[in-house]
């Protein structure tokens, strides 16, 4: 093998605080070698941007990092800033998470291009910057490069920001690019996108990716080797096949089996890892996860386990004195999830919680200072109809700006603006005055995706808890209720005066569950619940919901862009796009057999956390972005974007998905698409 372009050996770094000296990393080591790429991997605070952030030099003064990071055979620590400018962006790039961060907002696409290009090279001319920064939009998928150099970030979208910082990223040809966590705030669909960015950025400069993330799928999809790291050190490095199909470290066992998958149809219980990472001052000398791990023992809490070898094989190392126990497998005891009483029962028979018939939502577009005039329609939703039974979950996914939250807020706000909303057999609109909606809002309440920002900082749990209650003019006893509420979501009775910024992520989604649980509502409207928690909190909190419903018969409202999510925790499904249904139906049905194309892109662009599974797939990636709600297209709202309309040759099959917006039409007992061509057998029209 051709010697490593990045040698990292024993890199330590820590950072004082108020607490103590925070040890953020302790001993990373690892090579990057020419076209390959290296995947870190790790829940949150598990050190692994530290450790890019280190190699690229980026730390303040105040961090004190001890090792060493060769670059080329060239050491990089100890390097003065004005050295290591010359080394970043020109051998060593890097891609941020956040793109509009990381893009100044006051200069256009096409200056930041330029000024990354002659940073380094201080001879090229204007015209020859000019010409090259076009070129790299063009590589990375920016549609009419040569006008959009002239564009500002803010008028791009996500994903187009994201291609532009892969642009600049790959602009002198790097020999390293380090990409931290380069999807997560993504669509799936852009997600598809920027991973073939990734890999193409990758051929052209044969450049070796140091990739950053917290998604098993993506490292499935990209990455050659894997090193997982927990509390700041790495716990298992193998190559990529070997550590999803021999997997022998107790926490990477944990993190696959926490991960609900896109694939698999089965409806058994996620496999949560308990508790949280430890803090990172004066650990003791231990494993440090040992207080999580199933199989610890006490010889587990004397010493800190080293990387060894993993049945002797060099290339798989992991740091675990249980290796022989994990060879056997069922590490982790799997929770049991009592079965709902309501899922013998047929759904027809069952009682309609929420009905919804042609709800639409439009915003106006306005134009001037002092005199506004209105200039165009925002139609965020456009006649959407659903029911949800008793103790039944419906999923409504789509992109970023395609109308689901707009059709919750819709919901939650009794007010709507054209169409019906039935919330247990009451017509909202008919409902006036302070007292009666009050008592209709007792039956649907929401979780929200931020959990922090959901709650009052100021306030303690028994507060937050007891609010709702009282404000819906609880009868019994507020105390009593909110232990009842504490007990029921699995929280600790003893924390009941602790305020929100005490507990963990998981924990504060846990007190919002909780909160909407007060006023014993039939209907749970559930925001992104689990999009803000790392896979092994967010396994937790899908299963306490999936308790939930079975314990007290509740109905779900669930919006997510995670499609592995949904195929687990739901029982029916709604894709949307641009504000209406292309695609509703029962969920199996509609993931195994998806027959518009706008399902069959989203379905496909969802990364399997396994490489062979993933390498095997059929991908559609979409071209271009969501089109604006106010210049939707009149004829199929996603004609801009099809495959399959792309593939029509006929003239009037094509004018046809240019002119006429296709029905929602029935096809199967539960199960209906609206394209003109996606089956010869539609029979019924939905109404």
């Amino acid at each position: 093998m051709s010697a490593p372009l990045l040698s990292v050996r024993d890199l330590a770094v820590s950072f004082p605080s108020e607490a103590g000296v925070v040890n953020a990393v302790r001993g990373v080591s690892f090579d990057l070698h020419p076209g390959k790429t290296l995947a870190i991997v790790g829940e949150s605070g598990s050190g692994k941007s530290v450790t890019s952030l280190a190699v690229m030099g980026l730390h303040g003064k105040s961090a004190n990092i001890t090792g060493s990071i060769q670059y080329e055979g060239r050491e990089l620590l100890g390097l003065s800033d004005a050295q290591m400018s010359r080394v970043r962006g020109k051998d060593i790039s890097m891609i941020f998470q956040d793109p509009l961060s990381s893009l100044t907002p006051v200069f256009t696409i096409g200056d930041q291009l330029i000024e990354a290009l002659q940073a380094h090279d201080k001879k090229i001319s204007a015209k020859a910057a000019f010409d090259r920064a076009v070129e790299l939009l063009r590589i990375v998928g920016i549609p009419r490069p040569q006008e959009r150099m002239r564009a500002f970030p803010h008028e791009f979208s996500g994903g187009m920001r994201q291609r532009v910082v892969i642009a600049i990223a790959m602009a002198n040809n790097p020999r390293v690019i380090i990409a931290d966590e380069p999807t997560t705030a993504l669509d799936v669909t852009i997600q598809a996108q920027i991973l073939d960015v990734l890999d193409r950025a990758q051929e052209e400069t044969g450049a070796g990716v140091l990739l950053i993330t917290h998604d098993m799928g993506v490292v499935a999809h990209s990455a050659d080797d894997v090193l997982v790291m927990y509390a700041g050190k790495p716990v298992e490095q193998a190559p990529v096949d070997e550590l999803f199909q021999n997997t022998r470290m107790p926490y990477s066992i944990g993190l696959l089996a926490a991960i609900p998958r896109v694939d698999q149809r089965a409806k058994a219980p996620l496999v949560p890892i308990p508790g949280n990472p430890p803090i990172l001052i004066n650990l003791p000398d231990a494993c440090p996860f040992a207080a999580r791990c199933p199989i610890a023992t006490e010889a587990c809490r004397t010493t800190e386990p080293p990387l060894v070898a993993v049945d002797g094989d060099p290339d798989h190392r992991a740091a675990c004195i249980r290796l022989d126990r994990t060879a056997q497998g069922d590490v982790y005891p799997v929770p049991e999830i009592p079965e709902a009483p309501l899922q013998r029962v047929p759904r027809e028979e069952r009682e309609v919680v929420l009905e919804v018939t042609d709800l639409s939502r439009e915003f106006p577009m306005t134009k001037g200072a002092l005199v506004k005039r209105r200039v165009g329609t925002v139609h965020a939703v456009d006649g959407v109809s659903f029911d949800i039974r008793e103790g039944e979950t419906l999923a409504i996914v789509g992109e970023s700006g395609s109308g689901k939250s707009t059709t919750l807020l819709e919901i939650m706000d009794m007010k709507p603006q054209s169409g019906t909303v039935v919330l247990a057999g009451t017509d909202v609109s008919t409902v006036r005055g302070g007292h009666a909606e009050r008592q209709l809002r007792r039956n649907a309440q929401i979780v929200f995706q931020d959990p922090m920002g959901a709650l009052d900082p100021r306030m303690t749990v028994g507060d937050i808890l007891a609010e709702p209650l009282r404000s819906m003019g609880y009868e019994g006893d507020v105390q009593e209720r909110v232990t009842e509420l504490m007990d029921l979501v699995g929280l600790n009775q003893a924390h009941i005066e602790r305020f929100a910024s005490a507990f963990s992520g998981g924990q504060r989604q846990r007190i919002g569950i909780a909160r909407a649980l007060a006023t014993n509502p039939r209907l749970v409207v559930l925001d992104e619940p689990v999009s803000a928690l790392d896979v092994s909190i967010q396994a937790g909190v899908i299963n306490l919901l999936e308790e939930l419903k079975a314990k007290l018969n509740l109905s779900y409202l669930f919006v997510a862009h995670d499609l592995s999510v949904v195929r687990h925790i739901a029982d029916r499904v709604g894709v949307m796009y641009l504000g209406r249904f292309v695609e509703f139906g029962d969920v199996d049905a509609l993931f195994e057999n998806p027959r518009h194309p706008y399902t069959q892109a989203l379905l496909s662009a969802i990364p399997v956390p396994d490489p062979v599974v993933e390498r095997s797939r059929d991908r559609i990636v979409l071209t271009g972005d969501l089109p604006s709600p106010a210049d939707r297209p009149a004829g199929c709202p996603f004609v801009t974007r099809c495959p399959l309309y792309q593939s029509l040759t006929s003239e009037s099959d094509r004018n046809r998905c240019e002119t006429v917006p296709p029905a929602l039409l029935l096809h199967g007992p539960d199960h209906s698409d609206a394209c003109h061509f996606s089956s010869s057998s539609t029979t019924a029209e939905v109404a």
